[in-house]
């Protein structure tokens, strides 16, 4: 199975791109949606059964491991069985983290905050790309550079426990996060994705880490 969508034979050149960008965008977000429900299952359980955190070094292996599987299968219908694993596998990261939240004073509005945030933000720039249909593909480069600085700046503040730095971490990948679901989408839009597992996966990985970081902030924010 092919999951790089291709348009029919005899039809127009612009209404090909169209018929074909109208179906990545399609499947992408039907995809997007049932990978996010997945999750959130999976967090629920965590959460519900108050599973222990796989610790740093567990998640970055099943995380880049994945997600190489992922992208190594993107083009066969294995693809799609990938995508729900690393999703999971995501899901139940998340929920130790919200457990730990949810046992703040405050905790429940903390997260219902952050989920809210994460939401508005993805769909506002969601939708400005769409419909604006601006071209940020310039964006690719810098987001590249930011997001790998962030990551090491990231494991410097876990490793040598510098909360200051971590809080820096969370603004950084707010920003280049947002960044991310503006490029990922134009992407979409103008051609330059038409795989819809991989424009899925970059997208889920946005909002996993918004909702993350968000968290972080506003519990910094709430002196908890």
């Amino acid at each position: 199975m092919d999951m790089n969508n291709t348009a029919p034979q005899g039809v127009a050149r612009p209404e090909v791109d169209a018929l074909a960008t109208n179906k990545v965008i399609r499947n992408t977000y039907m995809l997007l949606s049932l990978t996010l429900l997945f999750s959130a299952f999976t967090a629920g359980v965590s959460v519900v059964l108050q599973l222990p955190h796989p610790g740093l070094l567990i998640t970055l292996a099943g995380f880049f491991g994945l997600l190489f599987l992922t992208h190594k299968f993107s083009n066969s219908a294995l693809g799609l069985l990938f995508v729900f694993a690393l999703t999971g596998f995501m899901g139940y990261t998340l929920g130790p983290i919200i457990s730990a939240y949810l046992g703040l004073p405050n905790g429940g509005q903390i997260v219902m905050t952050a989920m809210g945030g994460t939401g508005a933000i993805f769909i506002g720039l969601s939708l400005y790309a769409l419909t604006t249909r601006k071209d940020f593909s310039f964006m690719g480069g810098f987001l590249m550079v930011g997001i790998l600085v962030a990551f090491l700046a990231g494991l410097a503040a876990f490793f040598f426990s510098m909360p200051g730095l971590a809080l820096a971490v969370s603004a950084m990948f707010v920003l280049l996060m947002s960044g991310l679901i503006l490029y990922e989408t134009s992407q979409i839009i103008h051609g330059g994705q038409t795989n819809y597992i991989l424009a899925t996966v970059t997208l889920y990985v946005s909002i996993y880490n918004l909702f993350t970081s968000l968290l972080h902030l506003l519990g910094a924010f709430s002196s908890d």
